[in-house]
């Protein structure tokens, strides 16, 4: 069962053990390990990795790290592929709300799972989308 969805920055940030994560959302991601629920990463995320890796703002490793996270079948994270029941629920993510298209993704994608963001956006978490932060 699905908890949340990871924002590119809480995603990283929980697996790299950083402390910009929130103590609220690492409680939350960390509770979510606890009862055995997930915490999904959007497929957008790993393409927004890439480029920030090819733009040099992320270590390579980066991603080769979250994939292998997400691969683990034991680790709280999981992939939650862009898929058209999710574009359909971009369209309830107001635009004015959240302009960027990938961060619309994102919310759209725990707007159709009916679960929180985890994000610091604060354009995300202005909206009506639920978040955690």
């Amino acid at each position: 069962m699905i908890a949340g969805v990871a924002d590119t920055h809480a995603a990283l940030w929980h697996l790299f053990d950083d402390t910009r994560l929130s103590a609220p959302a690492r409680a939350f991601i960390d509770k979510a390990a606890i009862d055995r629920r997930r915490i999904v990463v959007s497929s957008v995320s790993l393409a927004e990795i890439v480029y920030l890796i090819e733009k040099g703002r992320l270590p390579p490793s980066a991603y080769v790290d979250l994939r292998a996270a997400l691969g683990d079948p034991d680790h709280v994270l999981k992939e939650a592929p862009f898929t058209l029941e999710i574009v359909d629920a971009v369209r309830r993510v107001p635009r004015a709300a959240v302009p960027d298209m990938p961060d619309r993704m994102v919310a759209a994608t725990a707007v159709y799972f009916g679960v929180p963001v985890i994000s610091r956006d604060g354009r995300i978490r202005a909206s009506t989308v639920s978040t955690v932060w």
